[in-house]
């Protein structure tokens, strides 16, 4: 019985060797004998740019995202902090009628 698991164990360390190094063989060869002349030549798109201000647009390879802002958009920890600093009663805090 111990016979049979050495057996095994030796015969699928070597198919598991074997498929190891003819990957790397393979990777090798296309790597090095340069293959790459059938790939057309890629193209350089123009990016639009956005005529509002507000407008963020993100290209990617497979992607195009366009963020719009609000006009008047105050970001989140833009607002908290002002919502702290209230409490402090530090300049900047809105209470400009005091």
């Amino acid at each position: 019985m111990l016979k049979d698991v050495v057996k095994w164990n030796k015969r699928v360390s070597a198919v598991y060797a074997l498929g190891i190094w003819s990957m790397i063989g393979s990777y090798a060869y296309y790597k090095y004998t340069d293959r790459d002349e059938d790939k057309p030549e890629k193209r350089k798109e123009r990016v639009e740019e956005p005529e509002d201000p507000n407008q963020v647009v993100y290209v990617t390879p497979h992607t195009k995202t366009v963020i719009v802002y609000k006009e008047d958009f105050v970001p989140y920890s833009t607002r908290i902090l002002s919502f702290i600093k209230s409490f402090s009663g530090g300049p900047g805090t809105g209470d400009s009628d005091k």
